[in-house]
């Protein structure tokens, strides 16, 4: 026996389930590993802005892709 095909509500509909089932995992998952802890200061790091915050790096007023 064949399958219908799906409408597009159905599809939209199961879309939504699936998005409200990752949400709710993701949620408990968050919620099991606790409060994150601040990362310690960076040792011997760049001075200024950070050189990556563009997508590609610069240092002093060169960039370059990676």
């Amino acid at each position: 026996m064949a399958d219908k095909p799906l409408t597009a509500e159905e599809i939209a509909a199961r879309v939504r389930a699936a998005g409200e089932r990752a949400a709710a995992e993701a949620q408990a998952r968050r919620d099991k590993a606790g409060p994150q802890r601040p990362l310690p200061p960076e040792v011997n790091g760049p001075k200024g802005p950070e050189p990556t915050r563009f997508g590609d790096w610069e240092r002093k007023g060169i960039a370059s892709d990676f």
